[in-house]
């Protein structure tokens, strides 16, 4: 009987949690579309210009330099799938790592199968899927939350070379690998007449056959952190 009735009341509070979701939906969906009815002008087909576009297809042209690293080579327009990439070879000691960024182009330009087009630009196979957190460590005199990302994390391989690969999308205070959350952000700072500009970056590194990926997490939990920062500062 006590089991019957906690069922009942995890049924209730499941229920009562997805119609406060759905709430705060309407709600959302409200303050967009309440304006726009009575302007005419809708948000989804008229969006904020993105302020700084002009930095993102700099960073598309010029790359970017990473303390502590040093670049080996840059080569940008590099054709994979039906965007043009920037791919940058960089060093730190004995340490060689692939930079792929794929900056935002355009106002109504979104990510989409940037990840497949990879793969398949490579040809590579994959196992050992994992998700990478980390966090950006601000200034210590800023009072906002450290941003965090989530990327992905995994190993790949060719018949010639092992590597273990860390993606996500970048935004101004965060990142992730799904295209889902980029919108939600988005869709956020719309609300205030804002975009969330992004930039999808991939770095590569290189790795022994069928070496565990855990020997480079510190290395790329850097990395990454190093690489988001650094967009933080100059792009976004």
């Amino acid at each position: 009987m006590k089991q019957m009735i906690s069922a009942r009341k995890l049924l209730r509070q499941y229920k009562l949690s997805k119609i406060a979701i759905l709430m705060f939906l309407l709600l959302l969906v409200g303050v967009v579309a309440i304006p726009g009815y009575a302007t005419g002008r809708w948000p989804w087909t008229n969006p904020p210009a993105v302020a700084n576009l002009k930095q993102l297809r700099s960073l598309r042209q010029d790359g970017m330099k990473l303390p502590d690293w040093q670049v080996i080579r840059i080569q940008n327009n590099v054709q994979i799938g039906g965007h043009r990439w920037l791919v940058e070879e960089i060093k730190n000691y004995q340490t060689i790592a692939i930079l792929l960024l794929l900056p935002q182009n355009g106002h109504k330009n979104q990510p989409q199968v940037e990840w497949l087009d990879i793969d398949g630009f490579h040809r590579w196979q994959t196992d050992s899927h994992r998700t990478l957190r980390f966090t950006v460590k601000l200034a210590p005199t800023s009072d906002k939350p450290s941003p965090s990302v989530e990327a992905r994390f995994f190993r790949s391989w060719t018949s010639q070379q092992t590597f273990a690969v860390v993606q996500w999308y970048a935004w101004p205070n965060g990142g992730s690998p799904a295209t889902s959350r980029w919108f939600w952000e988005d869709s956020i700072a719309r609300l205030s007449n804002r975009r969330a500009a992004w930039v999808a970056v991939s770095i590569i590194v290189p790795i022994q056959p069928q070496s565990d990926i855990k020997i480079v997490e510190p290395l790329l939990e850097s990395l990454g952190q190093t690489v988001q920062a650094q967009l933080m500062a100059e792009t976004f």
